[in-house]
């Protein structure tokens, strides 16, 4: 089956955050939003039917997974990424955000210390000052080739005993990077000595482009696994965010049965009807769809690289390895934060996302969305 990408859909009027909050996020409707981390491009089919044909009982009562979801959940991880999980390690969340604020108010405490890796998705940072939590900053090192770990600095933070827990993009949102097996097992054996749990966001972990491989931390090594909790999603991979439906996979029985206890006693063990049948279709029925659309965001990746070389020469974009988010190096303009932000809104008439809002090293950034019709990235880089 063929799926056209290049057909857009008009997702105005919908209470859509992407195309209704101009507005309110950016101060003007008549911007264009490339921002926030979804796609333009309808779902894969067989989510769809899966919706209607649930929909179509008259009954939208309380529901239970079923065991065919956690099945369909086992199958990806091994067939998509070889790594063989068991389904009593899933615990559903509403979402990985929730799912990051629960971890933190789960095994940590007033005061501890967290260690993230800016520039990164800004609610890492939320939730450790929502949740009075110490922030520590292993900032991400930016190099010719690309960003890279400071694993000196790491180690030395994490031998520090009011450190307890590190938050980990992998593949990493905003920069792109798609990380060694090398780094990541440094990374896991560094928190595994020091006994700081490794918290690992895994959501864009099937966006992943050409000679370049995801590798789920916890499969590692077994010591690795039992210090590690993995988060994964449908809804980057199939466009389903609004449904709100993600995993947490934890193989160490105890870390389970203690997070699971806490979800219990915040009324969240249940999960949206849609979201279910949505999610089990996805994974079952979805990969032929994901692997077309890989193909064609790595044509907007090439129509950017292209775009840029011959027309904005002094904006540098390090070619994204995964995720269908752009990090663009304006830094040669000698512009102040406040100041490209604001020709980017009212200048440009564009609505991407604020570097600095990713923490330090932000500065100078912008994050640019191209999971959209090449048509409207064209019309976006125009307007850049």
């Amino acid at each position: 089956m063929k799926y056209n990408f290049d057909i857009g859909i008009d997702r105005r009027g919908t209470s859509c955050v992407k195309w209704d909050m101009n507005e309110i996020i950016f101060g003007r409707e008549d911007v264009l939003p490339l921002w926030v981390a979804d796609m333009d491009f309808e779902v894969p089919p067989c989510v769809t039917d899966a919706i209607l044909k649930r929909a179509s009982h008259p009954a939208y009562g309380y529901t239970k997974r079923p065991d065919s979801l956690n099945e369909a959940v086992v199958s990806w991880e091994k067939n998509r990424h070889g790594w063989e999980i068991e389904k009593e390690w899933l615990v559903f969340t509403p979402g990985i955000v929730p799912a990051i604020n629960f971890f933190v108010d789960c095994f940590t405490q007033k005061g501890d210390g967290i260690i993230i890796q800016t520039p990164v998705y800004h609610p890492f940072i939320e939730a450790c000052e929502w949740n009075e939590r110490k922030l520590v900053n292993n900032q991400l090192t930016l190099t010719e080739s690309g960003y890279e770990i400071d694993f000196d600095l790491l180690e030395k933070q994490a031998k520090d005993p009011s450190v307890k827990m590190m938050i980990m993009s992998s593949p990493h949102n905003p920069v792109g990077k798609v990380f060694s097996e090398a780094e990541l097992r440094m990374t896991g054996n560094i928190c595994c000595m020091n006994n700081v749990l490794l918290i690992s966001d895994e959501i864009h972990q099937d966006i992943i482009y050409t000679g370049y491989k995801h590798i789920c931390t916890a499969m590692l090594s077994d010591e690795i696994a039992d210090n590690t909790i993995t988060c994964i999603a449908p809804s980057k991979t199939f466009n389903i965010a609004g449904l709100q439906l993600s995993a947490v996979i934890i193989s160490d029985k105890i870390k389970r049965d203690k997070f699971f206890k806490y979800i219990m006693t915040k009324g969240l063990n249940g999960s949206n009807i849609f979201g279910i049948v949505a999610g089990e279709a996805a994974y079952k029925y979805g990969e032929p769809w994901l692997n077309s659309l890989l193909k064609y965001l790595e044509g907007n990746i090439d129509f950017m690289e292209d775009f840029f070389e011959k027309s904005l020469p002094m904006v540098k974009m390090h070619r994204p390895q995964s995720t269908y988010l752009a990090w663009l190096d304006f830094r040669s303009l000698g512009l102040t934060q406040e100041e490209l932000v604001r020709r980017m809104v009212h200048e440009a008439g564009l609505g991407l996302n604020d570097g600095s809002s990713f923490g330090p090293g932000g500065e100078g950034f912008m994050r640019l969305n191209f999971a959209c019709p090449r048509s409207t990235l064209e019309e976006g880089l125009n307007r850049l």
